[in-house]
């Protein structure tokens, strides 16, 4: 098994030779995995930040591995503005749910909760199999018990 610790080539080069390691993206965004390419080669990730779609992971002679992300259930909803784009990412938001924006349109996480919530506001979809690559969030927040709860629970 051949280890990865760090990158240092560049997205989307060109090799005499590609080799692809397809790997689901809730993998990807993981720092430590491995993973087999499509020639039987075995590697572990052990990364400081986690991979993309397209990067150039390992070079051999004229040969390149590269990430290649498997495609997945989204649903492809449309805006014609951008005061709709704001309060469709808020209620995709809302439901604690990643998004990827594109010009024109809102790539969302195929779940069954976005898809009854697009439904009963009647907003207008488009199931499809795209690679999905949503934002990431710089901070996040969780309405589990916080600091204060534990604080109160031990003089219970």
């Amino acid at each position: 098994m051949i280890k990865i610790r760090e990158i240092s080539t560049g997205k989307f080069q060109t090799f005499d030779h590609s080799i692809s390691l397809t790997v689901d993206r809730r993998i990807l965004a993981k720092r430590r995995w491995r993973g087999q390419a499509e020639d039987g080669t075995d590697f572990g990730f052990d990364l400081a930040v986690p991979l993309q779609h397209g990067v150039c992971f390992y070079k051999e002679d004229e040969r390149g591995y590269l990430i290649n992300q498997k495609p997945e259930k989204v649903f492809r909803v449309s805006f014609p503005n951008q005061q709709e784009a704001a309060h469709l990412a808020w209620q995709v938001g809302n439901l604690h749910f990643p998004a990827q924006f594109k010009e024109n349109y809102l790539l969302v996480e195929g779940d069954l909760a976005v898809e009854y919530m697009l439904e009963r506001n009647e907003i207008p979809f488009e199931q499809t199999m795209e690679i999905f690559q949503p934002i990431l969030a710089v901070s996040s927040h969780h309405h589990g018990p916080g600091k204060l709860s534990k604080y109160l629970n031990i003089w219970q």
